[in-house]
Order: C-alpha cells, then sequence, then structure tokens
C-alpha cells in the first residue's frame, strides 16, 4: 500500500508520534477512528443505495467477468465468426469462402457515364461559380 513496507511504516509512525507529541496522541487517534468509522458508514451506505436502486448485490456479482485483461480481440472476432445465428444465417466455410473471394477479387468500378466534347467544342463555364 502506497508503495510503504513495514520498516518504513514504523519509522514514519514514530517520526508522527514525536511530531504529535504525547499530549495530543489521543485526539489525534481518536479523530482519525472517526474518520475510519464515517468512511466505513459511508461505503456501505453507498453499496444500499446501489443494491436498492439497481437490484444487484455487489457480493454476489462475478468480478472476473469483466476484467479487461481476459479480452483478446483475436478470440472475440474468432467467436463472432464462427456463432451461428440461426437457421437463415450462412453455414461458416460457406461466408469464409464469400469473404475470401470478396476481398480478392477486384474492386469494380460505379457505372457512370463520361461525355467527351467533340473536336473544337468548348467546355461548359459558370459564370456565377467562379
Amino acid at each position: 500500500m502506497f508503495g510503504i513496507n513495514g520498516p518504513e511504516f514504523l519509522i514514519l509512525l514514530v517520526i508522527g508520534i514525536l511530531v504529535i507529541g504525547p499530549q495530543r496522541l489521543p485526539e489525534y487517534t481518536q479523530k482519525l477512528t472517526n474518520i475510519v468509522k464515517e468512511l466505513r458508514r459511508m461505503a456501505s451506505g453507498a453499496q444500499e443505495q446501489l443494491k436498492e436502486e439497481t437490484g444487484v448485490d455487489l457480493n454476489e456479482v462475478d468480478w472476473r467477468k469483466y476484467d479487461p485483461r481476459q479480452y483478446d480481440p483475436r478470440k472475440i472476432i474468432r467467436n463472432a465468426l464462427l456463432d451461428d445465428d440461426g437457421p437463415s444465417a450462412p453455414s461458416t466455410a460457406a461466408a469464409t469462402t464469400a469473404a475470401a473471394n470478396a476481398a480478392s477479387a477486384p474492386p469494380s468500378a460505379p457505372d457512370r457515364v463520361v461525355e467527351r466534347l467533340s473536336n473544337g467544342e468548348k467546355a461548359p463555364f459558370d459564370s456565377e461559380a467562379t
């Protein structure tokens, strides 16, 4: 916690006791216990409020399934490609073959008509546009 090991914590505790002094130590100890009690009360109140609003008990949630380190994008894509959505979905082999064929086929040019000007004909000019 905070990168402090046991001996460092004890040294900080002794320095804190020396700085605070023996007269004020009970007062600061009581303040610290009150702060800890208040934080625990607030945390339990927030947990109860969350349970009331969502209807989910936090102790029953499996937090491991929400760990982002477990997600592998390749695995997600593979599962999505191999997952059948029902009888209307094409077989995975056919879908893979169709995707491979579509990827290897050259892109088709859009159907557009190019009108060529005859020799000596001037290009149309819009004086308002330029």
